[in-house]
């Protein structure tokens, strides 16, 4: 147990910045070359698995990157779908192609080939980077690609293909930036496919200075002397700006790792690098929470600050985790469309169980299935001047997505008497029982808080005479034997924290649950899997 009076006083969060840009703007000069301008070139800016890069180093690979990719003579807003694990080549890829004026498009590394197959030929890529522990899961996507002229491997070998460090090497280590606009498109993501087929999602180049001067430097509290390690990957727009935009806004330190997120191997990270914030997801918290030896002795003695988002975090995991580790969890809400986080709890008002709270210069509404706006329960809609431009080749979906200044969450809230924001559940996930509404999250947070179980999901299941009740699919902690006894056992627990019409009336006892490789629970598979 971690003695919690060392923790910060609270702090008063400043009000929002006011976001100002030039007409002619590249954020690559603006989080890359600034360092140099401002004398921080010989700080670190990057550790990863395989050394140390200064802010120097960093800035000549974005130049010889975006060299590389001019020499191979693509023309503006040219899109560079990258599929590469987290490491140095990836930010160099990354800003060098935007600072070149080209269209980065970083896309989960865990995906089957037909998904790579999709997103190259939607997005009309012609370049792929790839990882080459990678190629061999992309190599299918790459045959009958109209668009796509140029496979670079990052790697030692190549594999026959053209290596990025020789591109990188024979590229000169100077570059003018391109005569962006601060609303041009700069970079693209796709939208993690937790309630359906990945869409591009358009960013600007305003957007990243939007996240990091809104929540990274005035309620997280990064600074140039804090190290920041993402669990969460930089092809997800929670890593990317964890990993990238954050410590480049403030000359901070980023620790990369290939590698999976595992728990044993974000202990690791967190004893060897010993950071100072930790980025995770709900899930991966609770799985290193579950071996009971894990705590700070074990992890980051400078670790201040911890954030949660991708998926809302139960009450139970945010007070456990602070109790052990010492460090409290800023939980909040963010989207692929909004780049980052735009509800959150505060340094020292931290209310577990809530996603706290709009980010100052983001507003919030909630309306009802009419679009009419009320005060307590329903659809969330955010206004922010981190949203995208739209979806590609979506016009409907972007039109039903981002109304006016409005962006369209998907997600149901209530908002307390505080101004606290209580996540439901997808709009889509939600269940009516007895008349009653019932919210997934509320049932899983309280199986969570059993001893013996590790993950929950609920879903609406018919009884057989037409009427919707809950029904829980549960992963338990390892040695834990499911039986009918521990089934009843898990309904009487539920009864005792919800309202009694709320308990799951099957529960099914499984070893994994489906969920994106950013980690967000696919509740959509398990009901296809009801149904089936």
């Amino acid at each position: 147990m971690v003695a919690l009076d060392t923790m910060p006083a609270p702090a008063e969060v400043p009000a929002p910045p006011t976001l100002a840009f030039d007409r002619y703007y590249n954020a690559a000069s603006d989080f890359i070359d600034r360092h140099l301008t401002e004398e921080r070139g010989d700080k670190t800016a990057v550790i990863d698995d395989a050394g140390t890069y200064t802010y120097r180093d960093l800035a000549e690979r974005v130049n010889r990157a975006g060299n590389a990719f001019r020499a191979l003579g693509l023309k503006p807003e040219t899109r560079i779908l990258m599929i590469m694990l987290d490491g140095i080549d990836f930010p160099a890829v990354y800003w060098g192609a935007m600072k070149a004026g080209f269209v980065p498009v970083p896309v989960n590394t865990l995906l089957p080939a037909h998904n790579y197959q999709h997103m190259i030929g939607d997005s009309r890529a012609q370049v792929v980077v790839v990882s080459e522990a990678l190629l061999p899961s992309v190599e299918p996507a790459l045959a009958n690609q109209p668009c796509l002229d140029h496979v670079i491997v990052a790697g030692s070998t190549g594999a026959g293909r053209p290596r990025l460090a020789d591109l990188l090497a024979a590229a000169a280590p100077d570059l003018e930036a391109a005569p962006t606009t601060s609303d041009d498109v700069a970079f693209w993501l796709y939208s993690s496919g937790s309630t359906g087929a990945p869409k591009g999602v358009r960013h600007l180049h305003r957007n990243l200075r939007a996240t990091s001067d809104l929540y990274a430097v005035p309620v997280l509290g990064i600074g140039e002397d804090d190290v920041i390690f993402s669990a969460a990957k930089l092809f997800f727009a929670y890593g990317l700006g964890n990993g990238m935009t954050f410590p480049f806004a403030v000359g901070a330190t980023a620790v990369y790792m290939a590698e999976r997120p595992t728990p044993p191997a974000v202990m690791r990270v967190l004893r060897e690098h010993q950071p100072t914030i930790y980025c995770g997801v709900p899930t991966l918290y609770a799985a290193i929470l579950a071996d009971e030896s894990n705590d700070r002795s074990k992890a980051s003695a400078r670790l201040r600050r911890c954030i949660s988002a991708g998926e809302a975090l139960p009450e139970d995991v945010g007070k456990r985790w602070e109790a052990r580790f010492g460090a409290e969890i800023l939980d909040g809400v963010g989207s692929t469309e909004m780049l980052h986080i735009f509800l959150s709890n505060q340094p020292g008002s931290v209310r577990y169980g809530t996603s706290g709270k709009p980010v100052p210069g983001y507003e919030a509404r909630l309306v009802d299935e009419h679009g009419t706006e009320v005060s307590d329960f329903g659809e969330l809609h955010i206004k922010g001047p981190s949203a995208a431009d739209g979806y590609w080749n979506q016009r409907d979906k972007s039109l039903m997505t981002f109304v006016g200044p409005w962006t369209v969450t998907g997600d149901k809230y209530t908002r307390d008497a505080d101004g606290y924001y209580h996540y439901c559940g997808r709009a889509d996930d939600m269940i009516k029982v007895s008349g009653n509404w019932v919210s997934p999250f509320e049932v899983e947070s309280a199986l969570i808080e059993h001893p013996k179980v590790l993950e929950a999901a609920v879903i609406p299941h018919d009884d057989g005479d037409g009427l919707i009740k809950p029904k829980a699919y549960v992963v338990l902690k390892d040695g834990v034997e499911a039986d009918g006894d521990l089934e009843i056992e898990l309904k009487s627990f539920v009864k005792s924290k919800v309202a009694p019409w709320k308990y799951p009336r099957w529960i099914e006892f499984m070893d994994t649950l489906p969920k994106t490789a950013t980690g967000k629970l696919q509740r959509f598979k398990l009901r296809e899997m009801d149904q089936g």
